[in-house]
């Protein structure tokens, strides 16, 4: 290994030692990367180093920062690291969600590039995610165990306002004809499923995703509920690896897929099949992912499989990262546990681990890290082996994660 990279990775263990404070103690009181960006840039100090620091994480920041380009980044990275910016988060759906992510981002790319970001993603935590709630309205009408509970979600999202209304604007956004993209907006649906799994609660949400089916008639229903003609299939199925690349290259779909792999991480260790031992936010992390160029979906009426709309076929030396990515979805025992659990009704509520923070009994045992976390896996080794600066982020977006 060459004395550049050590001396990048020995200046970023040294950081971690000099300010490494847990991610979730330097978020208390819910520290919004919007307000410490504006904090940042009303300050005479902090601002020209922000500046700076952007120019870092842009494809030509060597060519804009000219010579002693990697000094400049290394030393607005270290400055920021000890302001307000350092341990920000945002809240997933809120209102200007890309600009705040894209300040998050700007740290977190420069320090954590070609290293797995698997226990760190921008979101704060959020409660409602950790409890599943029975449809009680629903409840209300009988005594007895309802036959199909497929059904009874829909009717539940019915009388709920903003899920009926939420639904039905998804709806007619995914099925609504365009004079430019045929039969199908498929932008225009993808926002409004979006906009749909972020506001309405899971109590509605997952009952309409994950509820359990016996029967092909009712399980096509269930797939129906995304309309996977428009937001999930296409006439060919893309490279997965070419999907994922945009996913990173947008902050929203990067930060969904690092909360995805953060909160559906599987462990062998673990009883629950979970790292951190929660099927309430591994759920609420895969409806995230739902609008994104990788949006997951049933793959057929038959099973409770699920996954992209994308192959591996035109991989070429990349089909292993590819097959790695794909195996996070396809056999990943933290996600069917958490689809059947719900599916069941036996509510699983396990001790919630925080993001950023490990679980102590899998921190260094998982035999999933290196074969089916894609994040760790996906061209960690050979990105490892290039000179580690700030200036070396690829014009494509790409962050190892």
């Amino acid at each position: 290994m060459s004395h550049s990279i050590m001396d990048f990775l020995g200046l970023y263990f040294l950081q971690l030692a000099l300010i490494g404070v847990p991610r979730m103690a330097l978020s208390v009181g819910g520290r919004d990367c919007l307000r410490a960006g504006d904090t940042c840039s009303s300050d005479d100090t902090c601002s020209p180093r922000l500046r700076t620091l952007r120019q870092c994480v842009a494809g030509d920041g060597s060519v804009k920062l000219g010579p002693g380009a990697r000094n400049q980044c290394e030393n607005a990275m270290t400055a920021l690291l000890s302001t307000p910016l350092h341990g920000c988060q945002c809240k997933r759906g809120m209102k200007k969600e890309k600009n705040c992510l894209s300040i998050y981002w700007s740290l977190h790319q420069s320090v954590l590039h070609g290293l797995s970001l698997v226990e760190s993603y921008p979101y704060e935590p959020e409660e409602r995610g950790t409890d599943y709630v029975r449809l009680a309205s629903i409840a209300a009408e009988s005594e007895v165990t309802t036959v199909n509970r497929c059904l009874d979600a829909a009717k539940a999202c019915n009388i709920d306002d903003t899920c009926q209304k939420l639904r039905t604007e998804y709806v007619s956004s995914c099925i609504q004809p365009s004079a430019r993209s045929g039969p199908c907006n498929r932008a225009k649906c993808n926002k409004a499923l979006r906009k749909f799994f972020d506001r309405v609660p899971p109590e509605y949400t997952n009952e309409l995703l994950f509820c359990p089916c016996t029967d092909t008639a009712c399980a096509e229903r269930r797939r129906q509920t995304i309309v996977p003609s428009c937001s999930y299939e296409d006439k060919e199925k893309p490279n997965c690896l070419a999907q994922l690349r945009i996913c990173k290259a947008d902050y929203v779909c990067r930060s969904r897929w690092a909360q995805f792999q953060h909160d559906c991480q599987p462990s062998e260790q673990s009883a629950s099949g979970c790292k951190q031992e929660n099927y309430g936010q591994c759920l609420l992390a895969y409806t995230g992912l739902i609008g994104s160029t990788i949006t997951p979906n049933y793959l057929d009426n038959s099973t409770s499989n699920v996954g992209p709309w994308c192959s591996c076929a035109a991989s070429g030396n990349h089909r292993e990262q590819c097959s790695d990515f794909l195996t996070f979805f396809h056999d990943n025992i933290c996600l069917k546990n958490a689809i059947q659990a719900f599916g069941n009704g036996s509510d699983v509520k396990t001790g919630a681990s925080q993001p950023g923070v490990s679980s102590p009994a899998t921190d260094n045992h998982s035999p999933h890290l290196a074969t089916t976390a894609p994040g760790i896996a996906m061209e960690t080794e050979q990105n490892i082996l290039r000179a580690q600066i700030p200036t070396q982020v690829r014009r494509d977006g790409r962050l190892k994660i």
